[in-house]
């Protein structure tokens, strides 16, 4: 047998320029359809670890979708800001329907890291834990997710300076103030490590200071809370802090209900989009709806991907065949030499298979460089880590449907080889 092996990757490396033909149609086909396995897998395992058992988020009216990604995903804006007067009955911890509220303030950055106004409630969502230090207790200070303090370089201890907006631009950064880092996170695989927290009432005094200096300082109406962080001010990081500023504003609540078949929680959505200046939006039902948006583009892609591999088996089994007419003399001369009509046949047939397994090889190398590659530019844009070299369960699916391919390709030309008529062919000779 093995005999059989290396006489057929001889042969196949003899007509260099058809094997390449074949095995760059195969690997594009295998390449894609991995590129989409591996960046799929990867998409829904994040946005899922993402989702934290939240069933609401309440924000200002505009996209649903948005609303989401901007406050659970953190890869949007903010649909823009709610006053927690409006808010209040939500923020309050004694609601009958609801387990949890964590309230978000967002609209700066450091070093493109957002910094999160919020209370210690967000930590459970994301199974968060300290590694170093302590969580925020007074206003300005930060407790830092790890991919944070990794690339960003942070410890317990340093301080540093904001900026306005969700990109870093030295023009609009909130210079009077500095924050500290009083403590670190363990990592979640979650969204939670690139998060920078604090108080709300820190961002309520970043924003009063840069409103302050637009206005020239002109006198303005902002809230006690605001202008008392100047000073550090300890807070309890409960709801309670922010009830007691209802002027005051937040952009999200991020939502547990006590139980989700409860008919006024299910209801609770419609009430608030039609009755409040507010918008509700369920994180589960959004997130569907961009599956099906992605799915449409990676489905198409799939479509090609299949059409690709189409025309390499056609690719692979011209190249047998044509191998098979211009070797029938040597496969005369093998059947003179002792070999079988079955040794021929498998012959041919391990030549398909090879031609599969390298371009399986090959399409498998092409797919995962290029989500090595386009995995850098995802994590900049969006702040997740892809990874490149792992390999999945489905991929050792694709495996055995690329021999499976190779074999289907080789069957008609392995058995006009077996069936070769030897006095025939050396006549002809």
């Amino acid at each position: 047998m093995m005999q059989f092996f290396k006489l057929a990757f001889k042969n196949l490396f003899h007509r260099p320029l058809n094997l390449a033909l074949s095995l760059i149609l195969f690997a594009l086909g295998v390449g894609l359809i991995s590129f989409l396995l591996l960046f799929n897998a990867q998409v829904k395992e994040k946005f899922e670890a993402n989702l934290a058992g939240i069933d609401l988020v309440i924000g200002a009216k505009g996209s649903p979708l948005q609303l989401i990604l901007c406050n659970m995903y953190h890869i949007d804006n903010p649909t823009g800001n709610i006053k927690i007067k409006d808010a209040k009955a939500f923020l309050n911890p004694r609601h009958p329907l609801l387990k949890k509220s964590v309230p978000l303030s967002l609209g700066d950055n450091y070093r493109s890291f957002r910094i999160v106004g919020t209370n210690h409630d967000i930590l459970s969502l994301y199974g968060g834990q300290i590694k170093e230090g302590s969580l925020w207790k007074k206003d300005l200070e930060v407790t830092i997710g790890a991919t944070v303090a990794r690339k960003a370089g942070l410890k317990i201890g340093d301080a540093f300076v904001s900026s306005h907006g969700f990109d870093e631009d030295p023009d609009l950064a909130h210079d009077h103030a500095k924050f500290k880092v009083s403590g670190i996170l363990k990592g979640t695989g979650t969204v939670l490590d690139q998060l920078i927290l604090t108080n709300t009432a820190s961002i309520w005094e970043m924003h009063a200071h840069a409103e302050a200096a637009a206005e020239d300082h002109e006198d303005h109406d902002h809230s006690h809370a605001a202008a008392d962080t100047l000073d550090p001010h300890v807070h309890d990081n409960s709801n309670l802090d922010l009830l007691a500023h209802p002027g005051e504003q937040i952009t999200s609540i991020l939502v547990q209900y006590k139980s989700a078949s409860n008919y006024q929680a299910l209801n609770m959505p419609r009430a608030i989009n039609e009755n409040t200046s507010m918008q509700a939006a369920s994180p589960a039902y959004e997130i569907n709806k961009l599956y099906d948006m992605i799915g449409t583009g990676t489905e198409t892609i799939r479509y090609i991907a299949l059409l690709i591999a189409v025309v390499s088996l056609i690719s692979i089994f011209i190249s047998l065949y044509q191998s098979m007419k211009q070797r029938k003399y040597e496969l005369a001369l093998l059947r003179v030499m002792g070999s079988s009509r079955t040794g021929l046949f498998l012959l041919i047939l391990i030549e398909g298979l090879g031609i599969a397994f390298l371009g399986w090889l090959c399409g498998m190398v092409l797919s995962h460089v290029g989500m090595s590659i386009l995995g850098n530019y995802l994590t900049e844009d969006f702040g997740y880590d892809f990874q490149a070299w792992v390999l999945l369960e489905e991929e050792w699916y694709l495996f055995f449907i690329a021999l499976a391919l190779g074999a289907v390709a080789a069957l008609v030309p392995a058995w006009k080889a077996a069936n070769t008529d030897i006095n025939q062919t050396l006549g002809e000779k």
